[in-house]
Parts: structure tokens; C-alpha cells; sequence
């Protein structure tokens, strides 16, 4: 019998429910202040646009040291919110790494822009400006560099060369809020407060996580914050006059109610993340057939997700199977070859290094209410 499975059946008690993501145990630990929150949404009934929005935007703005935060309602309508504000020509080019969520080049395809695909790093697994410099022309207006996994991609380099070139740099940062970005003299940003406009999401499985859908716009621009409220609400400077197309994206009072108890707590749950990804580090650096995530110098990790490359992924992920161990990939295809861009024109072979991760890319449970006794038989179970 192989010593995994020996190792199944000798700890099967009480570890055959390992969860991918646990928000049920994770908000048991709060849940006094969560029931405060929401019980004080209900008496006041101010459902939208109630005054825990606010308390949560001036909440957000001092964590992440930032003049203007604009609370929406999920993670693509910031994508969407942030290049309306910017004004664009019809076909206008958005360059967007192809190994992503669909969100950023989804958002383009719908405002008439043309989403053009970029190489990632096969370390990092974020854009490069090495990489973004090989598909500029003179029509690319906007870079979207995505912050994946936890970490920041490499933005001094990509701020230098949206400079250069006059583009507007919108940082995703869904899956990094809370990560630092650590400039070479020693100073750091939050991830989202360095490019000209910065996104969130708030669904349920992030490190600051509502209980249904929002996001959250951000930015140090004081004009561009104007227009960004603007278009996140119906496009109108005071209630029924409409100087503008826009749309109508709200972070609803109950869900700010919530993130703003979590907020308070995003640090420890970012300790707890790094606490189990060093463990699984110490334990998986020296195996030969699989590779543990790379942290840069200049960026901190929060590890939204924990994702090593294998070299024989359904081999791997089986033995994950077998052992009642949870497992996601995340992404099974890069957006170059998926039938909804069809349109432009791609084919296997031009990202090859993208095209590679989907095949090899696994993600481990991470997450915040993890037992060590949990963490050490995901741990026998891999290097086993």
C-alpha cells in the first residue's frame, strides 16, 4: 500500500472534511460583531446608500492610504466603472494577461475596446513590462496589470513604461488586497494605490470577503474619482440629472455592514494565510516534481490562493482525491483560446508559457480556519 493512502487511513477521523475555503467557521469567530453589524443595518433599514457605506469607504481609504475609495457592486463592474471613466475611443486597445479571471478582457469586449492578450511571467504569474512592450502600438491607451495568487506584479517597471508611453495603468486587485508593494527605497504602497486606478472584489472567498457580491474602486486622483462616482451611479451629478451614460453599481449598506467588521480583522487573517503557505514551503521546496510559489522582493503575498506547478497534475491532483483533499485550478485555459475571443484571432502556440500553466497550476487549501493537524496531512499526503 502506498504511504499516503497508509497515512489516509490511519488519520481518516476527523480530517475527511477538509474544505477548500471554510467562511462558515471563519465568521463563527466573529459572529457577535457580525450579528451587531447586521442588526443595526436592520433597525435603521437604510438598505442602499445607508450610512455604513460610508463608514466603511473613510475605513478603507486609512487602511490602504489612499485619498478616494468608491465602493461598487462586484469586482467587474470596478473593471467596468474605471475604463468608462477613462473616456475611451471605440477599439481603443486594453492589454490584459491572458492567464486570468475573465473580468478585465470581458469588460473591455462589452465597451467596444479590443482586450490584447499578454505573456505572463512563469514565476510570478503576473504581467511584466518586458512583456506588455512587445504588444504596445500606437493605439494601447490602458495596461491591467493583475495582481494574482496574493502578490503584486512588478509595477515601478510598469509605471515607468505607462510614463513613457502615456497609458493608464488600472491595478486588479482582487485576489492581492492587503499585500505591500516594496519600492527600492524602502518605501511601500498597498497593492491597488500605485497605478492610476485600482480594483477589488469583495466576493465571499477573498482575504476581505462580503457575504454575496461588491467591490470597490480606488484612486488618488481626485478627478478621476469624480467621474468614477459619477458612472457607478446612473451617470448623474445629483439625484435625476444625467450628464453622462453610466450605470448602475451599488455596494449594498448590509455587505459595507460586514466588511467593515472584517476589515479589522484582514491582517490576521493574511498572518494565518502566510503561516500555513511557510509551512507548506518548508515542507515542499525540495521536492523534485513540483514547484512552490516564487515571493519576490518587492512585493508581500497574501495568499489568496496557495498554487505550486506539478509536472503530472492528474497524477497529482488523484492522489489529492484519494486522500479527501480539496484542490481548484484556477485557470484550466488562458482567455486567448476560449471561444468567447475567438474573435481576435489567436491559436495554440502564442503564449506558450501561459498555455503551459493551465496544464501544471494546482491551488491548496490556504484558507484562514485550517487546523495544523489539517495542514501537516495535506503536507504528508504531497511529499509523500
Amino acid at each position: 500500500m502506498n504511504s499516503w493512502m497508509g497515512l489516509l487511513e490511519r488519520n481518516n477521523k476527523g480530517l475527511e472534511n477538509i474544505k477548500i475555503v471554510d467562511l462558515h467557521g471563519q465568521h463563527l469567530r466573529i459572529k457577535d460583531e457580525l450579528d451587531q453589524a447586521i442588526e443595526e443595518v436592520m433597525q435603521e433599514s437604510h438598505f442602499i446608500r445607508g450610512r455604513h457605506v460610508g463608514q466603511f469607504q473613510e475605513n478603507l481609504e486609512k487602511y490602504l492610504d489612499i485619498r478616494n475609495v468608491i465602493p461598487c457592486g462586484n469586482g467587474t463592474d470596478a473593471l467596468q466603472v474605471a475604463l468608462m471613466a477613462l473616456d475611451l475611443p471605440k477599439n481603443t486597445e486594453v492589454i490584459v494577461p491572458t492567464f486570468n479571471y475573465v473580468a478585465g478582457a470581458e469588460v473591455c469586449a462589452l465597451l467596444g475596446l479590443k482586450p490584447v492578450f499578454v505573456e505572463v511571467d512563469p514565476k510570478t504569474f503576473t504581467v511584466t513590462a518586458d512583456e506588455i512592450r512587445k504588444v504596445l502600438t500606437p493605439k494601447t491607451k490602458v495596461v491591467i496589470a493583475v495582481h494574482l495568487y496574493g502578490q503584486c506584479a512588478e509595477m515601478e517597471p510598469i509605471m515607468e513604461l505607462a510614463k513613457e508611453n502615456h497609458l493608464y495603468v488600472i491595478e486588479d486587485t482582487a485576489q492581492a488586497l492587503g499585500a505591500d508593494y516594496k519600492f527600492p527605497d524602502g518605501t511601500t504602497k498597498k497593492a491597488g494605490t500605485i497605478g492610476h486606478i485600482g480594483t477589488t472584489s469583495f466576493f465571499p472567498t477573498k482575504c476581505l470577503g462580503c457575504m454575496g457580491d461588491g467591490g470597490a474602486i480606488f484612486t488618488g486622483n481626485d478627478e478621476l474619482a469624480a467621474k468614477m462616482r459619477q458612472v457607478a451611479f446612473h451617470g448623474q451629478v445629483k439625484k435625476y440629472q444625467y450628464e453622462i451614460i453610466g450605470l448602475n453599481s451599488r455596494l449594498d449598506t448590509l455587505q459595507a455592514a460586514i466588511l467593515d467588521v472584517k476589515l479589522q480583522y484582514i491582517d490576521d487573517y493574511i498572518k494565518s494565510r502566510n503561516q500555513t503557505a511557510d509551512f507548506y514551503n518548508s515542507k515542499f521546496k525540495d521536492h523534485p516534481e513540483l514547484e512552490i510559489p516564487l515571493l519576490p522582493s518587492y512585493s508581500t503575498h497574501v495568499y489568496h490562493q496557495y498554487t505550486i506547478k506539478v509536472e503530472n497534475r492528474q497524477q497529482f491532483s488523484k492522489k489529492l482525491e484519494d486522500a479527501n483533499i480539496p484542490y481548484m485550478i484556477y485557470y484550466p485555459s488562458p482567455l486567448h483560446l476560449e471561444r468567447a475571443f475567438s474573435y481576435l484571432g489567436h491559436k495554440d502556440g502564442d503564449f506558450p508559457v501561459s498555455e503551459q500553466l493551465c496544464k501544471q497550476i494546482i491551488s491548496l487549501p490556504v484558507h484562514t480556519e485550517l487546523t495544523q493537524e489539517e495542514i501537516e496531512y495535506i503536507a504528508k499526503v504531497v511529499v509523500n
